[in-house]
């Protein structure tokens, strides 16, 4: 069987997990860890969230858990329902209803989650990003004199960023386009106050364009352990 796992949101019922008649004992937040701590064995989790039960349905909690994988979901559906798990009665364990999820309205992950999900598939050591532009657009100069002209003008730092991520044992590099803009209350800012969003401008762009190349990859999934990356071609 192969499968896909994208750079995304996984909003697909086959990675999703129902999990109810959790005990009324531990606190949601406990629940929360202890399911994430079970489930975590069959795959990386995106999210895990606990909910009280309906009034109707009397004390207790719910769980609903979202993997990037559908293959991880279904290996971790088979092996926990009706088991006790972590409490003295069993959970019931459901895989949420199958339907292909409209990629063009996928929402994007953040750079933190491309990041968890490539270090999780291709190791720590097994990708890297190489900035091949990271240019300051701000022009600062000119548009001061410009403000002699217009004065409510707002001023900003914008840096635009080109790079790609690298991930040499697959021979593949995927190319990411980024640009970041921060608003300026004052021109005559305290240097280290603008030293410091001039930091953070800089750094927003490069997450950006993380982002669009993490975008443009696939991982393909076939049996157990091996894995193909493909580049995924964009068209407009």
């Amino acid at each position: 069987m192969v499968e896909l796992v994208r750079f995304a949101v996984p909003v697909a019922g086959d990675k999703t997990l129902l999990v109810w008649e959790l005990s009324s004992g531990p606190t949601a937040e406990a629940l929360q860890h202890i399911l994430c701590s079970v489930f975590s064995q069959f795959g990386l989790l995106y999210s895990v969230r606990v909910f009280p039960n309906a009034a109707v349905a009397g004390p207790g909690f719910y769980g609903i858990i979202k993997f990037y994988s559908a293959r991880d979901a279904h290996r971790a559906q088979k092996a926990c329902d009706q088991k006790q798990l972590f409490q003295t009665s069993p959970v019931k364990v459901r895989l949420g209803t199958s339907h292909k999820a409209v990629q063009h309205n996928t929402p994007a992950l953040n750079c933190s989650r491309y990041q968890e999900l490539a270090n999780y598939y291709f190791g720590f050591h097994g990708w890297s990003k190489r900035i091949i532009k990271l240019q300051d657009l701000s022009n600062l100069e000119e548009r001061e004199k410009e403000d002699l002209v217009t004065p409510l003008q707002k001023q900003s730092l914008k840096f635009f960023c080109a790079l790609e991520v690298v991930l040499p044992s697959h021979e593949c590099r995927s190319p990411g386009v980024g640009m970041a803009e921060e608003p300026l209350d004052k021109l005559e800012e305290a240097p280290l106050s603008f030293l410091m969003k001039r930091k953070v401008t800089q750094k927003l762009a490069i997450q950006k364009a993380m982002t669009d190349a993490f975008q443009k990859l696939l991982i393909v999934v076939l049996g157990k352990t091996f894995l193909i990356v493909l580049e995924v071609l964009q068209f407009q």
